[in-house]
Order: C-alpha cells, then structure tokens, then sequence
C-alpha cells in the first residue's frame, strides 16, 4: 500500500482515528543478546477511510518479517481451545460435514481448531505462512502448507483438488495488507456450494469499550460489518448471516457464500447489526473522530494507578506477554520502573523480553515466588480465565488489575 492510502477503495486517508506513538512490532521478543541493539519502531497511527470507512494503518513492514517466523501459539489458551472446539461441533451440524467433505482454514497456526474436525472424520488442510508454527499443526496429524494465502495459492490448491466446502478464517482478516487479493482467494478456494465463516475482532466494540490495545502492527485493518460486506460483494460473495462473540472482548462471525449460490437465505440478523452500525454513527466519518480523547485518558489513569502503587512502595508484575498487552505497555511509556515482569504460560515467550519495554517474560510460577500486590492482567479479554488460574495471588491479598476499558482493580 502507497503510503496514506486506503488498502481497499484506494482513496486518501486524511482523517486520523488514533495515533498511539511510535513502537516495536508487537511480536518481535526480544532475546536478552538483543538487548542492546537498536530496535526498529514505526508509527503506529490508525486512519480511517472517509469512503469506505476502514479503519487502517499504513504497512511499514511485510507480512513476510511479520509471520514466517511467530511467537504466538493458539493452543496456550484454555478458554480458546473451548472456542475452536465448540465452533467444529456447530459447523458439523450446521453445514453437515463428513468424510466427503473438507475443511481448509487460512492461517490456521498450530492446527488449534482442524483437530477437532479431524478427530470426527472430516478431511482437513491447514494454509499457515509460519513455518515454526505449521511444524507444530504437522506433528499433530495436520496437514498444513506453509503459504500466505491469495488468489494464488488458491488457484495452485484447486488445480490440486483442494477446494473448500468449509473455509474459515479465525482472527486472519486484520493481519492481511493486501484485502483484495485475499477475499478474491477465498472465492477461487471456495466449491460451488461452499461456506465461508470468518471472525475478526469488531470495530464498533473496539470503539464503544475504549479497546486501543488491540491496534497493533500486526493487525493493518480493523472491521465493520458494513466495510466487510462491501469486500466481500465486490469479489462475488454474500453475507448470509452473523452472529455477535464474546471472544477477543467482542468479535464478529460473518458467514458468506458464492453470490449466485440460493442455498443459503440471509438471516434477519445481518440487516439488524447493519442498522445497528449506521445507528452508532460507523457510516460518518464525524464519529471516528472521538475514539483519540478516551484512549489518551485511559493512559493518564494507568499512569496515575502505578505511580501512586510505587509511590506507596507496592509491587506491580504483570501476566500475559500478548501483543495488545505490547501496545499499552509501549504507547503509556511502561518499562521496569513501575512493572518487575511479565510471566506468560507459552514456552515459546519465557525467557524472552518485551519489545519496547524489554520487561523479561518469566514462567508463571515467578508469581507465586515473589507474591506481588497487584497483577495487570494485559489479555484483558481473558480475565476470568486469568484469574481463575492465578486464584492464589489473593492468598497473600495481591489483587488483580484491569487497564481496558478503563484501570479496574479487582475486588
């Protein structure tokens, strides 16, 4: 994308949604033989197109350096494995999948979710662009080609006998620069009578609940149902239905088919969330406007939080090396000054350090040993989940901190 330009429509991007500063790639851990090397930082400062109104940033880096080689591993979270396996039994039902059917999601990381379908029969066929992940899906009994997805990769696949009759896509569509080329694939890859689901983070939730962190490098667009119908319909697919998830502090489930396939009926629930984003405005360029001023707020209360905590000689670690949790640490200035460490359960981050803050990521047995006051809970999207595992930090009456919406100390 030419700089300052709408990855989608190409039309100018004048109008600012957020700028968070200049930081790191969220991924990029650092090992402790970096410590000392320059760490490249780009701007991080989200656009907003006034003609297509996609939420945006510019690409300082390809998703080449971004995804071949990558830190996060899906398999680490309780609660989304819970996710994956609950959603494979609904689409088993739904779309009546068995042997003669398969299953192909794009960028399927550790083979999280297809080994469920796969553990019920159904043949399946991971597309993952890193390679140090899709070993991982392999060794599970996954099949897995390390490609980017595109209209490419999805010609090469049919030509093959590879074509979808369900093909999903979970938290994939922010981290694409080249939208067209993408959504184009998914129509080549898709039979006749196929299926499309796709879940990505919503925008109007990231804007009604104040969830900046979710602004990343990584994630180059941020989605309405409003812009993804558009992208969808210009590479012939429909939007047949929608449903409204929990995951990942509010995400959305959009199903689509061939525009000429009349198997599937739209559902009442598509034109209701449609009426619901033009009623919140998502449709004036005027409403993008007012996101920046509780975003900067946000960064004066957790501030404020941890000066008065260090000021009253507490100590502050904090769990979860996510990449959301890079984006708070770096665009509020947190370094070791006010937070000891991070501890996080993946193997693939202990031992390593933030980018920006450089804060060492630790086991979270480290907790127990040094029995903190507070512990920020950066992947605020799973609290309960956090809290439950780490339950005995109360036992020595350390208490847990929210920073989104706004900071929250847990009772």
């Amino acid at each position: 994308m030419s700089a300052r330009q709408c990855r989608f429509c190409a039309a100018p991007l004048t109008h600012s949604f957020c700028d968070l500063g200049m930081a790191p790639l969220s991924n990029a851990y650092r090992r402790a033989d970096q410590l000392n090397d320059m760490e490249p930082c780009y701007p991080l400062h989200a656009w907003v197109c006034s003609q297509c109104f996609l939420v945006q940033l510019e690409e300082f880096e390809s998703p080449e350096e971004i995804f071949s080689d990558y830190a996060y591993f899906s398999s680490y979270s309780e609660s989304w494995l819970k996710h994956a396996e609950d959603y494979a039994e609904a689409m088993l039902a739904r779309c009546g999948l068995g042997p003669t059917q398969r299953v192909i999601e794009i960028a399927s990381n550790d083979g999280y979710l297809l080994q469920y379908f796969k553990a019920r029969g159904v043949p399946v066929l991971g597309i993952e662009p890193a390679v140090n992940v899709a070993r991982v899906a392999e060794a599970k009994g996954i099949p897995t080609r390390v490609h980017f997805h595109g209209a490419a990769t999805a010609r090469a696949l049919v030509n093959e006998g590879m074509a979808a009759d369900l093909l999903l896509g979970n938290n994939v569509l922010a981290h694409v620069p080249d939208l067209n080329d993408f959504v184009a694939g998914m129509a080549v890859l898709l039979k006749p009578s196929g299926v499309i689901t796709m879940e990505f983070p919503h925008l109007l939730r990231l804007m009604q609940e104040n969830q900046f962190d979710t602004i990343y490098h990584e994630h180059f667009s941020y989605f309405s149902l409003l812009m993804v119908k558009r992208l969808f319909a210009q590479h012939g697919l429909r939007l047949f239905d929608v449903e409204e998830l929990p995951t990942h502090g509010g995400s959305l489930r959009i199903y689509a088919c061939h525009q000429e396939n009349a198997m599937q009926a739209v559902t009442s629930r598509v034109a209701e969330l449609l009426a619901k984003e033009m009623a919140a405005g998502l449709a004036r360029i005027e409403t993008y406007a007012g996101f920046a001023e509780p975003v900067r707020e946000t960064k004066r209360q957790l501030l404020e939080f941890l000066i008065a905590a260090k000021r009253a000689g507490k100590t502050v670690v904090a769990y979860g090396a996510a990449a959301k949790g890079n984006t708070l640490l770096n665009y509020c200035g947190i370094r070791s000054d006010f937070i000891d460490y991070v501890v996080d359960r993946s193997p693939h981050k202990q031992g390593l350090f933030m980018p920006g803050s450089q804060l060492p990521i630790l086991p979270p047995e480290r907790v127990r040993a040094t029995r903190p006051d507070y512990l920020l809970i950066l992947p605020w999207n799973l609290r309960k989940e956090i809290v439950q595992q780490m339950a005995h930090v109360r036992e020595w009456g350390g208490r847990f901190v929210l920073p989104i919406p706004r900071v929250e100390v847990l009772a």
